[in-house]
C-alpha cells in the first residue's frame, strides 16, 4: 500500500509485525485442529490458542480464567451474543447515545420480543454525564452495555463512574472495546465488568475475522449460546458441554486468525499500552490543531486526552464524501467517508445526515504523514 494510511478505526494498518509470518506457518507447518486429537501439531496449535487467552487476559487484566475468554469471529459477533444471549422478554438494557449498529441492530431486533432500553444522553461533543444514568434505571434494567469510545467522535465514555454505578445497583456493566482495546488502557478487574467484548484487527493490531469476549464467571453462567455443535469435548453427549470456553465456541475455531492475533499480542504487549496511547495522543492533538481555525468542524472535543485516536471532520464549503475523494485522488490519503454504522452517535454529534470525514491514526503513523494530510485538508477545504 502506497500513501498515507488514516482509516485504522476500520482496521489496523500496517499489522504488527509478526502477524502475517505466524499465519503463514500455522497454514504452512502446523495446519491441525485444537481439542480434537493429542497428536504433536495438534498440541503445537492447542498451546498458541492456549497462551493467546493468556496474552487477552494479561493486557485486560482480567480475573478469571483463561477459559472464560473466549474467541469469536469478530466484536459484532460477541456483542449479539451479550445481547441475544442474556437478555430476555421483560429486561431493560442502558446504552450510550453514541452506539455502533453492532449495538442497535440487534437490540431494535430484541425489541420486538419485549426487550426495551433506553439511551444515556450525551452532549453535541459525544461526552456523558454519568450521573444521567441512574434516573435511567428501571427494575427490571438488567444489563449496562456501552461503547467506550466513539467510533465517530472518539469521544471517551465516564467508564469507571459508569461502573461505580453498576456496582451500587448491582446492574451488570458490558463494554464494547473496539476503538479502545489496544489504544486505551483498559483493567476488566478494576472496573468489576461483566463483559468485555473486543475485535482483534483494529488496536490489538491483529488479522480480521477474530475477536475475543471476556466474561465473569456469574455473568457467563447466565448467557446463552448462538450456536450449538461440535466442540471436541463431551462427545457422548448430543446436548451443549456446560464447560467454558467450549459452551461458546461450537465449530472449528479461526485458528489461523488467532495464531495472527497471538503474534500482535505480544508486540501490543510488548510496546505496552502507555506508550502507544501516548503516540496516539500527540498525533492526534497535532491533527487537532492542525485543522483549527479552517472551514470546518470538528465533531467532539478539541483535547485529545478526552477521546481516542478517532477525528471526524465536516467541511463547511464542500461534501464530505468529495473531500474524501479529493484526499485520496490528489494526496494518497486514505480516510472514511458516511455515518459510520452510527446514525444516532452522528444524530447526538450534529452531523446527520451528512455524515463526516473521520481520519484515525495508527501506531505506525508518523508525524510528517499528519502534517501532509493537515496540508492537504487546508487545500481542498479552503479551495
Amino acid at each position: 500500500m502506497t500513501g498515507i494510511y488514516l482509516d485504522n478505526a476500520v482496521t489496523a494498518y500496517p499489522k504488527a509485525p509478526g502477524v502475517g509470518g505466524a499465519m503463514h506457518r500455522y497454514i504452512d507447518e502446523v495446519g491441525a485442529n485444537i481439542s480434537r486429537g493429542c497428536y504433536a501439531k495438534a498440541m503445537d496449535a492447542a498451546l498458541v490458542v492456549l497462551e493467546a487467552r493468556e496474552r487477552l487476559a494479561r493486557l485486560f487484566h482480567f480475573p478469571g480464567q483463561t477459559n472464560q475468554v473466549i474467541f469469536t469471529p469478530g466484536a459484532t459477533f460477541g456483542l449479539n451474543l451479550l445481547l441475544r444471549g442474556y437478555l430476555r422478554p421483560g429486561d431493560h438494557v442502558l446504552v450510550s447515545s453514541l452506539e455502533h449498529n453492532a449495538v442497535m441492530r440487534p437490540l431494535q431486533e430484541l425489541a420486538a420480543q419485549g426487550i426495551s432500553f433506553s439511551r444515556i444522553p450525551a452532549d453535541q461533543d459525544g461526552r456523558t454525564d454519568a450521573a444521567a444514568i441512574p434516573p435511567l434505571l428501571r427494575a427490571g434494567t438488567r444489563l449496562i452495555l456501552v461503547s467506550h469510545a466513539s467510533n465517530v467522535s472518539g469521544t471517551l465514555f465516564p467508564l469507571a463512574e459508569a461502573a461505580a454505578i453498576a456496582k451500587e445497583q448491582g446492574i451488570p456493566l458490558a463494554v464494547d472495546g473496539a476503538q479502545t482495546a489496544g489504544h486505551y488502557p483498559l483493567d476488566f478487574r478494576a472496573l468489576g465488568l461483566a463483559a468485555l467484548c473486543v475485535p482483534g484487527h483494529k488496536g490489538l493490531l491483529g488479522p480480521q475475522g477474530i475477536g475475543a469476549l471476556l466474561l465473569a464467571e456469574d455473568f457467563a453462567k447466565d448467557l446463552r449460546p448462538l450456536i450449538s455443535g461440535g466442540t471436541g469435548s463431551s462427545s457422548d453427549l448430543e446436548i451443549q458441554p456446560v464447560l467454558l470456553p467450549d459452551r461458546f465456541e461450537s465449530g472449528t475455531l479461526n485458528l489461523p486468525g488467532i495464531f495472527g492475533l497471538h503474534a500482535a499480542l505480544g508486540f501490543v504487549l510488548e510496546q505496552g499500552i502507555e506508550k502507544l496511547r501516548a503516540h496516539e495522543l500527540a498525533l492526534t492533538q497535532r491533527l487537532l490543531d492542525g485543522v483549527a481555525g479552517l472551514p470546518l468542524r470538528v465533531a467532539g472535543p478539541l483535547q485529545a486526552a478526552q477521546r481516542v485516536g478517532v477525528v471526524s471532520l465536516d467541511f463547511a464549503r464542500l461534501d464530505n464524501a468529495m473531500a474524501a475523494f479529493r484526499l485520496e485522488q490528489e494526496f494518497g490519503i486514505a480516510s472514511r467517508c458516511g455515518l459510520h454504522c452510527a446514525p444516532n452517535a452522528h444524530k447526538t454529534l450534529g452531523t446527520f445526515p451528512q455524515g463526516t470525514l473521520r481520519l484515525s491514526p495508527g501506531y505506525a503513523t508518523t508525524e510528517k504523514e499528519i502534517d501532509a494530510a493537515v496540508a492537504a485538508i487546508k487545500i481542498i477545504s479552503e479551495g
